[in-house]
């Protein structure tokens, strides 16, 4: 990914959207660390987390779009990338509780001592370093991925059958780590972290470089995807979501293009969890719950599918709306809302609010198009022919 590359494939809207990412990366921390507190300009640690918070569902919301919007895959199943991410950073998270924790075991995590646990498990061996964890963030979710879409592309699986599939894939996992024999938690999951990297997970400077460090893993995983959809690669992939059949005809091998992507694409939805789970405080089973996985695709539509700043804003409104309307008499109804918002978006903006803002504004610019070349004829004496009657 060269520096021409990525200039290349940057046009107005991506430059002013990462220049926004950067400034909030910066100014927010700073605000909350510098200014006192009961500033008018001093962003409280809660709020801090919260939008670390979006942060991370926004880079969840890039990697649907990349699959779904340029690729024509809808995965329903996307949050189970998202929680194994999520669960390898809170493994580390737990060994590097150590002796802290209510029983003080060294070794193992307080409900390993609780359920009778001998020794730790294999598959915990080497969390207690950082650079595996940050390994198995990756590694996990892309195996995860890669064998899922070998199997399902190479079988010629797509449309509702291949949604169906990932969302029974998601429900399986979650199932699987609502059992407490599995060594993950049970149905309470991971939490009581105490440090990352040596830092007080809950202190100030500590949120506040999350947050900063989410927004950077944001600004990257943008580049990576615009990078991706603006170069060849990228024309293919519209090819095979507009019309598969006919690049398969043509010779692209449309099942190596669609597993690359796909394992990107959950790579991706893994380091999302992993920046999650330190800010939230808590990783459990019920980030594998399908809703959560059909919540994001429709952050994606609401935002505009195929447009990468449309699918990460619609993952931050969606989500403050939820924040905003959970927390009061409305909350029992917030389902409700969320599927009329998506049916209204549906029917009314099928483009999402940035594709309908983007077709608005080329519209807009050839009608001036149009207008000046006329006005320039028009002073040049120059009309159109007239039709012979």
């Amino acid at each position: 990914m060269t520096p021409h590359m990525l200039t290349r494939s940057l046009d107005r809207g991506a430059t002013i959207f990462l220049l926004v990412v950067a400034a909030l990366g910066v100014l927010i921390p700073l605000s909350n660390l510098l200014l006192p507190a009961g500033s008018f300009l001093q962003v409280p640690t809660y709020l801090v987390a919260l939008w670390g918070k979006y942060v991370c569902y926004a880079i969840l919301a890039l990697s649907i779009d990349l699959i779904w919007g340029y690729c024509g895959i809808l995965s329903l199943g996307h949050g189970a990338f998202f929680a194994l991410g999520g669960y390898a950073m809170g493994m580390y998270l737990m060994r590097q509780i150590g002796s802290r924790g209510v029983y003080g075991n060294p070794v193992l995590p307080d409900f390993m001592v609780f359920l009778n646990y001998s020794k730790l498990p294999w598959y915990w061996y080497g969390f207690d370093m950082f650079w595996f964890a940050a390994l198995m963030v990756l590694f996990v979710p892309g195996l995860l991925a890669f064998c899922f879409g070998w199997l399902a592309f190479r079988s010629r699986v797509t449309g509702v059958y291949l949604s169906i599939i990932t969302q029974a894939m998601t429900y399986a996992l979650l199932l699987a780590f609502f059992r407490n024999d599995f060594g993950f938690g049970g149905n309470n999951g991971l939490t009581d972290f105490k440090d990352i990297l040596g830092f007080n997970v809950q202190a100030e400077g500590t949120r506040a470089a999350l947050f900063a460090l989410s927004c950077l893993a944001l600004i990257l995983s943008f580049l990576i995807c615009r990078s991706v959809v603006s170069s060849k690669l990228g024309k293919v992939l519209i090819a095979i979501r507009d019309a598969e059949s006919r690049s398969r005809f043509l010779g692209y091998r449309v099942e190596s293009y669609k597993l690359f992507v796909f394992t990107l694409s959950a790579c991706m939805a893994g380091v999302a969890g992993a920046l999650y789970v330190p800010q939230v405080g808590i990783i459990n089973p019920s980030e594998f719950a399908p809703g959560n996985s059909i919540e994001a695709v429709i952050w994606v539509a609401v935002g505009g599918r195929g447009t990468l700043v449309g699918a990460a804003l619609g993952a931050v409104v969606v989500n403050y709306a939820k924040t905003l309307f959970t927390s009061g008499m409305l909350a029992p109804y917030w389902l409700f809302m969320l599927g009329a918002l998506f049916i209204l978006v549906t029917l009314l903006l099928p483009k999402g609010i940035v594709g309908t803002f983007n077709a608005w504004w080329d519209q807009s610019k050839e009608k001036s198009v149009a207008a000046a070349s006329a006005s320039a004829a028009a002073e040049d004496g120059v009309t159109e022919p007239k039709m012979a009657e």
